[in-house]
Parts: structure tokens; C-alpha cells; sequence
């Protein structure tokens, strides 16, 4: 627990001084904002700030930085170090230069950025990699609240229709009549239940792995046959949302086009990510009780429920939930394995349909224009769905893309800040570390991976140093001519 209270610490800290250096960095000022320029009753609206941030928080997080902090509490308490230094350093300040930058070209999306600061070349390929993240966003946040919901009762298609169905009203709907209303309370009930769960840690100091006793892969000491991957690169893909996601940068344009000063962006976008972090936090220490406690009393629970339950993260949440918070952590639960899932998957759509809207020059108020580009993407990921359902493994594969995929999307949205931060004059290095610390992460992945060359581990890490050495080549020649060209 001593671990976990430092960390909390850190993280206020994080935000109090390197959030307002971030801030200092950025410049924000007086002008005024997409949401009041390019107001349409539609996409940009002002609306108030605690609202905006209830949004931005749910937005981005959902059940990642549950769901990550399961799965990645299985490293062990190294994982506090990547929440921490990842969260402060990487995510949120590729979440507030994102959103801030948005905002700063008339609130556009991330192709549009991308495109403007490295190409029209990489602008095209990630218009395509970006709605299909999208896409997967949306289908992955389909299925497995379906799946619960029938739990419950009903079939599993009639629970995905019904879901189908909301995503298309909300993608269409103006941006205040249903996420504006309906998201400051799914993200209450998340803070409240990550709130509940770390006054019960304070009050009950459960024993848990320190990270100066257990700097190593439990998971991999405890079971050997199951969980094999090593910390590098593997934590840094499972704790996504807790840390730093390229899916963030998605949905950061959506409140720039809600702000009404710019002022207000390291609350909204430094701070949602701080607070992502801090329930991040919760859930890895709560899965350390569950996982490795003196005793661990996560494994008993289990077999005190039905036969054949894992430990799958949304088990472990309902779990722990129903033991700690009774009826109420049960309610909890619900809302936080099946609303936020949900609220993730329509927000994925409407980025989608903006992003499109965009690069075709289509206006958005004919209701018309909207279903041009709705049907199509509501039609792919139709196609997705069925196509998980028909393969037994199909859920994890789509997951597993996703998962490197949102990385990805990260590596080239810091990318993109990094040479805009260039061309300002401004310190770069803020978001060249996480770059180039981030191009390893997913090149020596994308290297080792089961599921992609499943190269042998020497010949993959070697390979993965090799794309680091390249990316300090290829930034430091570039480098040395945008200087001279800027005189």
C-alpha cells in the first residue's frame, strides 16, 4: 500500500507542476474557440466546463483503465511505475497538446492534424488506420456488454440490436441531447466506485506487493504456463487507457469543439487523463489484493462463485464489487462493464463519422450527409460483428488488434506534436521521449507478438533497438533542415 499512496501523490503532483509546465508550453490565450466561431447547435456547442470534463473523462476512459489495471496488475507493482511516469509524461500530455492543437485549427480531427504537421502521404494512411480503430472501438464495446446484458435475460442479438440502435441515435443526435445529458452520470458512478474502493484500501491497508520487494513479472513466477509475456513490451500494451492511448487523440476534438476558452484545457484534458490515471491506480492495487494478497482472497471468491469462472477482468469486477460494496458495488459493476463500454463505442462512431465528414467536405447539419457516411460504418462494423461471433477466438483477436493498434495511433500523434512543437520553438522534448520510448514499445511488439511475426525474442528486441536508433536517425536529419529552413 505504500506503493500505491506514493503514486497517488505523484500523480497530484503530476498534474499541480509538470501539467502546468505542459500548460506554459502550449500558451493557451484569449482567442476565441471553434465551439463559439463554428457554432452549429450540432458537433460545436459551448458547453459548461464540469460538463466537458465529465465527458472528456468518460470519453476516454470507460473500462480501460479497469480493465488495463486488471490485466496489467498481473506484472505486478511494476505496473504502478508505468501508470505513474506514463500517465504524467505520455498520456496527458498527448491528451491536452492533442485537444489543444485541435482546437487551435478549428476543432479538426486527428487525420487532419496529422495530415497538416507530417504529410499528406501519412494523413491518408492514417484516415484509413484511424476510422478502422475506430470501427473496432465501436464492435469490440458491442458484443462483450451484449454478452453481460444476457446474463441478465434476453438473447445476445436482441441486446446488440438494442445497442445498435443507440449508437446510431447518439452518433446523429446534437452532441448535447444525449452524450451531454447521459455522461456526467456514467462518469459520477465511475468516480464514485473507484472512490468507494480506495477509501475501503485506506481504511482496511490490505498486504500487497511492494515495488521494492517484486520488481519482476509475477505473473510469470506464479503462472508459468499461462502467462508468459515479459514486462518489455507487454505492460506497455495492456495498460493502455491508464497510461497513454491513441484513442484519447480521437476523442479529445470532440470537447475542443465544446470549450469556450482554451484556458480551460489542462483541467479538461491534462486533468481527465491525471483522473484516468488515479482509477488506473485503484484497480491495480485492488487486482493486487485480488491477485497476490497475503492471502490472496481473490482466488477463494472464485471458487465460492460458479464452477468455471476465470479470472477475466469484468469477473474480477463484479467480484470484487459485490464483496466490498454490496448491492450498491453490484449496481456499480453493472454500470461499469456495460454502460461505459457503451458510451466508449458511440463516441468511437461519431469521431468516425466527423473524421470522414472531413476528409469528404461533407457539411453535417443535413441529417442526410450524417446517414451517408453512418450507414457504411455502422455497415462494416456489422460485418466485424458477425465475423467475431462466427470464431470462437474471435473477440480476443479483435481486442488483441486493437490493443496494438491504439499504441500505434499514440506513436503518431506524438509524432505530429513533436514537429509541431518543432516549429514553434518550443521545448520538443516533452513529447519526443514518449515518442521515441513509444515507437519501441510497438515496433519490438509488433516483432515478438503471437500475433504478428512472433519473431524469436534476441532477433525482436534487437529489431525493436534497431527502429530506435532509426527514429533518432531519421528525427535529427530532419531536425537539422527544419532549423535552417526556419532560420
Amino acid at each position: 500500500m505504500i506503493t500505491f499512496l506514493v503514486s497517488l501523490v505523484a500523480l497530484v503532483f503530476g498534474y499541480l507542476f509538470y501539467g502546468r509546465f505542459v500548460e506554459h508550453v502550449f500558451a493557451p490565450d484569449d482567442r476565441v474557440t471553434p465551439a463559439v466561431a463554428k457554432a452549429d447547435g450540432l458537433d460545436y456547442i459551448v458547453l459548461p466546463n464540469w460538463k466537458i470534463f465529465m465527458i472528456q473523462f468518460l470519453n476516454i476512459a470507460g473500462t480501460g483503465p479497469i480493465f488495463g489495471a486488471i490485466m496489467g496488475a498481473k506484472f505486478g507493482p511494476v505496473a504502478y511505475l508505468w501508470i505513474v511516469f506514463g500517465c504524467i509524461f505520455a498520456g496527458a500530455v498527448h491528451d491536452y497538446l492533442s485537444g489543444m492543437l485541435s482546437m487551435r485549427h478549428g476543432g479538426v480531427g486527428l487525420p487532419e492534424l496529422i495530415g497538416h504537421y507530417l504529410g499528406k502521404t501519412t494523413k491518408s494512411v492514417m484516415l484509413v488506420f484511424t476510422v478502422l480503430l475506430l470501427i473496432m472501438v465501436g464492435t469490440v464495446f458491442v458484443y462483450s456488454p451484449a454478452e453481460i446484458l444476457h446474463s441478465i435475460g434476453g438473447e445476445t442479438m436482441m441486446w446488440v440490436i438494442i445497442i445498435f440502435c443507440y449508437y446510431i441515435i447518439a452518433t446523429m443526435l446534437p452532441i448535447d441531447k444525449i452524450i451531454g445529458k447521459v455522461y456526467p452520470l456514467f462518469a459520477f458512478s465511475l468516480l464514485f466506485m473507484a472512490g468507494a474502493l480506495m477509501v475501503w484500501l485506506f481504511v482496511h491497508w490490505p498486504t500487497v506487493p511492494e515495488l521494492w520487494t517484486n520488481f519482476y513479472n509475477m505473473g510469470a513466477a506464479t503462472e508459468p504456463d499461462t502467462w508468459k509475456d515479459a514486462i518489455f513490451p507487454a505492460l506497455f500494451i495492456t495498460i493502455a487507457c491508464g497510461a497513454i492511448s491513441g484513442f484519447h487523440a480521437t476523442q479529445s476534438p470532440l470537447m475542443a469543439r465544446c470549450v469556450k476558452s482554451e484556458k480551460m484545457g489542462r483541467p479538461i484534458f491534462y486533468g481527465a487523463m491525471i483522473t484516468e490515471g488515479v482509477v488506473a491506480l485503484i484497480w491495480a492495487t485492488v487486482s493486487a489484493w485480488f491477485f497476490y494478497g497475503d492471502p490472496a482472497p481473490g482466488y477463494t471468491l472464485i471458487e465460492q462463485a460458479t464452477a468455471g469462472f476465470h479470472t477475466s477482468a469484468p469477473a474480477v469486477v463484479n467480484l470484487v464489487c459485490n464483496d466490498w460494496l454490496g448491492v450498491a458495488g453490484a449496481i456499480l459493476a453493472m454500470l461499469g462493464v456495460v454502460a461505459a463500454p457503451i458510451t466508449s463505442g458511440d463516441t468511437a462512431f461519431r469521431s468516425a463519422r466527423l473524421i470522414v465528414a472531413e476528409w469528404l467536405k461533407l457539411n453535417q447539419r443535413p441529417i442526410a450527409k450524417r446517414l451517408i457516411i453512418c450507414i457504411p460504418l455502422f455497415a462494416a462494423s456489422i460485418a466485424m460483428l458477425v465475423w467475431q461471433i462466427e470464431n470462437p477466438d474471435g473477440f480476443n483477436t479483435i481486442w488483441q488488434y486493437f490493443g496494438w493498434s491504439n499504441q500505434a495511433l499514440s506513436v503518431f500523434t506524438l509524432w505530429t506534436l513533436t514537429v509541431y512543437l518543432v516549429r514553434n520553438n518550443k521545448p520538443f522534448w516533452i513529447t519526443l521521449i514518449p515518442a521515441l520510448f513509444m515507437t519501441t514499445v510497438c515496433s519490438t511488439f509488433l516483432f515478438i507478438s503471437k500475433q504478428a511475426f512472433h519473431l524469436p525474442e534476441t532477433l525482436g528486441y534487437s529489431l525493436g533497438i534497431a527502429c530506435l536508433v532509426i527514429a533518432v536517425i531519421w528525427f535529427t536529419v530532419w531536425y537539422k533542415k527544419e532549423t535552417k529552413k526556419l532560420g
